[in-house]
């Protein structure tokens, strides 16, 4: 069986889309080959790699790119896992499925937290809400 090519597509492919590509090759190695990318590139985030590797999941060689530099790969799935980049995600030619399943912002989560462990606490809620999700896959996705 060919592994499903999915994109995880997030604003600043900085966290969100980055944690969903580390659990999909965590989690799924033999059936998702896992891309992320931003429309608008940050860079990776450093609590996103923190969290992760609380979890036994490395995201460190990970890098943050933008959707442009992925133009050229076929994917089956393009996931859009913050509210922006579903608003703003182009058209994928073929048979690209697009899915949207948003997930709040970590960073955004922290500006209201008074201390390291608050800000950890949100990076870690939305780390275990992409894998929840993530496990699902692709039997999820065999079924829209």
């Amino acid at each position: 069986m060919d592994k499903l090519k999915i994109l995880f597509l997030c604003t600043g492919n900085s966290c969100r889309s980055q944690m969903a590509e580390g659990w999909a090759r965590r989690l799924h190695p033999d059936t998702i080959e896992p891309w992320s990318a931003g429309t608008d590139p940050k860079g990776l985030d450093p609590l996103a790699i923190r969290v992760m590797a609380e979890a036994g999941v490395d995201i460190s060689r990970q890098r943050s790119k933008h959707l442009n530099d992925l133009k050229e790969l076929p994917f089956d799935y393009v996931i859009t896992v913050c509210d922006s980049a579903n608003e703003t995600c182009p058209f994928f030619p073929g048979k690209t499925v697009r899915i949207h399943q948003g997930f709040d912002d970590p960073p955004r989560l922290s500006k209201s937290a008074d201390t390291e462990e608050e800000i950890l606490a949100g990076y870690r809620r939305v780390r275990d809400e992409i894998r929840i999700f993530i496990e699902k896959i692709p039997d999820s996705l065999n079924r829209s």
